[in-house]
């Protein structure tokens, strides 16, 4: 039997795995680590001889990126708009491109870089996939983004796909090192959603064709939503949320209207903002700004396309508040210059909507399955956002700390994903 490839497509980091058959899983390596960022990166000169422009993607399109100093095209968090109606294509440099088809040009390239490390992957792959997708407001919009990132992974060469829901991967992850039998809660917090199941896992399940899964549930909040409020927080007012214009003829002054901000919350949406008419606006708005230097350091954020390094200084900030009790925000790129003490009270104070939409999920998991909370063994959590204290304090309080296992959180699912590949090609 061939390798088995597990394939993990996340919104913001990407993961591969290939099992045997037996052992651990491999996870793929690129440029020293184990995860590919989801990114893809083009710029105008850089086109093929017909004149095709070239995409850059993962670490290749980070570095692209920081060398051409803003100039550009930065497109991110793919996975998010994958049930969305209303995102078909883009336009980039003039040429329109497919959704799917830039999905595909990073999974080629995760591919590629893959294959350099582990070797000829084959045209079969298990993928995972959300419970509930990003924007998805009912089982059409879920089909939908199936059917999409199925065309997107056949043109990365991926043609016999087989998807599992990401929460259950990371079961399996978790189960590798189980002695005996275990009714587990599996929390996976991805960068869009996240996703639980409750399955029973241990020596009996182990390689089976098909899993029982008792319950699955999730909500389209994580990482990202928590990145969006200290943006509403501490980066939007300086630069112009809440301050106001000059109307024409001094007819008094209305607020810098509040959807802009709402693109800047989203890294995936900031490149709108770059659009001609969204540009002539902003420009516009600064003319007749009460704060016009609050609309300057906008403007050069929008136009240098400085999004990645806001994103990377916010990460920064988040990890430090997981480690600490407050943490120094900094942001400064002339005419920006951001810096704030933000208090990890503050911050759970800010994202107590979303925790209580994942503590809601939990109470909903379990209705289902008639299940208290005192009969789970285990509760496995996984993902970048479940080291968020606020996050793993809500299943402490509910399951206790000696029931709560976590690790590998950026690889357990497509180490989990490469695992039930290899048990469904042995079935």
């Amino acid at each position: 039997m061939s390798e088995a490839v597990g394939l993990d497509f996340g919104t913001t980091n990407s993961a591969l795995a290939v099992a045997g058959a037996s052992g651990p899983p491999r996870l793929a390596r690129f440029g020293g680590v184990e995860t590919f960022r989801s990114i893809l990166y083009f710029h105008p000169e850089a086109r093929e001889a017909g004149g095709r422009l070239v995409p850059f993607a993962g670490p290749a399109a980070i570095s692209r990126y920081l060398e051409a100093t803003g100039e550009g095209r930065l497109v991110q968090s793919l996975k998010s708009f994958l049930a969305s109606r209303l995102f078909v294509s883009t336009s980039v440099f003039g040429t329109v491109v497919a959704l799917e088809t830039l999905i595909a040009q990073l999974l080629r390239s995760l591919r590629r870089e893959a294959e350099a490390d582990l070797g000829p992957l084959g045209s079969r792959v298990v993928v995972g996939r959300p419970v509930h997708f990003a924007n998805a407001a009912g089982p059409d919009d879920e089909a939908l983004a199936l059917r999409r990132l199925r065309t997107a992974l056949a043109q990365a060469g991926f043609r016999d796909v087989v998807f599992e829901y990401e929460p259950v991967a990371a079961a399996h992850h978790y189960e590798q090192g189980l002695a005996r039998d275990e009714l587990v809660l599996i929390g996976d917090f991805g960068g869009g959603t996240s996703d639980f199941s409750l399955l029973r896992l241990g020596p009996s399940f182990r390689g089976a064709a098909e899993r029982e899964i008792l319950a699955t549930g999730g909500v389209a909040l994580a990482g990202d939503a928590f990145d969006a409020k200290i943006v509403r927080h501490r980066v939007a007012p300086a630069l112009g949320r809440g301050s106001e214009f000059r109307t024409l003829f001094g007819a008094g002054a209305l607020p810098v209207p509040s959807w802009i901000y709402g693109h800047l919350e989203r890294w995936h949406h900031l490149g709108m903002l770059k659009q001609r008419k969204n540009l002539g606006l902003l420009l516009d708005l600064r003319r007749d700004a009460l704060d016009p230097e609050k609309l300057d350091a906008l403007l050069h954020l929008v136009e240098s396309d400085l999004g990645h390094h806001l994103y990377r200084a916010i990460e920064t900030t988040k990890l430090a508040l997981s480690a600490g009790e407050s943490a120094l925000f900094r942001f400064v790129d002339s005419p920006i210059d951001l810096f704030a003490e933000i208090s990890r009270r503050e911050f759970e104070t800010w994202i107590d909507e979303e925790v209580r939409a994942v503590d809601a999920c939990i109470d909903d998991l379990l209705a289902r399955t008639a299940m208290r909370s005192d009969e789970i063994d285990r509760v496995f959590l996984t993902g970048g956002s479940s080291l968020v204290p606020a996050v793993r304090r809500l299943f402490v309080a509910r399951f206790g700390e000696d029931r709560l296992r976590s690790g590998a959180e950026l690889t357990s699912v497509a180490s989990g994903l490469a695992l039930r590949a290899r048990e469904i090609g042995g079935n």
